[in-house]
């Protein structure tokens, strides 16, 4: 019997473990609408335009340290003083069609897709956080802790804004980084686990079986 639950542990420890198991494609998870065209690029001006907007906003914030109160009051002193300017120049030039207020960039459709992204993600927080701490094994959850830590350690080095611009930066690159890249990330990430179930393993041999147990644990084991 402890030949087979020495082999049984051996092919456990032999399984590749993957770092996101999904049957659906990258664009069906992420909601399959604009905000997955636009995280995976595949809509590349709309990509570009947010990247380019996300970018000014975050040099604002950080680099110029501007205030929101003092960009929003700025922007609008803008758009008034070229408003202004355009309606006069028309009215002295005569033009034939007047300035008129542009449409709306961004389609209603694209907020109610990213809400329902959030919403989805959101319910599947509280699952996922259960099943890694309850039925995972214990270097993953190690290996999750420690991760937390590290990102906490070094988010408290850099302001709320900054932390914002990087999560964006994330949501941008590694959607479709794993896309192309799947099986060599989950095969990186496989022999990463394979590494760390050895090493568990030889821990417990060594020492975690070698603490005394009480006469309970000893007939359980019995």
């Amino acid at each position: 019997m402890a030949h087979n639950t020495s082999s049984d542990s051996d092919n456990e420890i032999s399984t590749r473990t993957k770092l996101f198991e999904h049957e659906k494609p990258i664009h069906e998870i992420l909601g399959g609408g604009k905000v997955a065209d636009i995280l995976l690029w595949r809509d590349r001006n709309e990509s570009a335009k947010l990247f380019l907007a996300m970018t000014v906003i975050w040099f604002l914030f950080e680099i110029l340290e501007y205030n929101l109160v003092t960009i929003i009051c700025r922007f609008f002193i803008t758009v008034m003083l070229a408003l202004f300017i355009w309606f006069k120049l028309a009215y002295i030039l005569e033009w034939k069609d007047p300035p008129h207020v542009p449409e709306i960039i961004l389609q209603e459709s694209f907020f109610n897709d990213l809400a329902l992204i959030l919403y989805k993600r959101f319910n599947q927080i509280l699952p996922l956080l259960f099943l890694l701490t309850c039925l995972s094994h214990l270097p993953v959850f190690l290996m999750i802790i420690v991760s937390l830590y590290v990102v906490s350690v070094i988010g408290s080095y850099f302001s709320f804004i900054n932390l914002l611009y990087i999560g964006y930066l994330c949501m941008q690159t590694l959607p479709i980084v794993f896309e192309r890249y799947d099986e060599e990330i989950n095969n990186l990430f496989g022999d990463i686990m394979l590494v760390l179930k050895k090493i568990y393993r030889k821990f417990e041999k060594n020492y975690l079986r070698r603490i005394p147990r009480g006469p309970l644990k000893d007939k359980k084991a019995q």
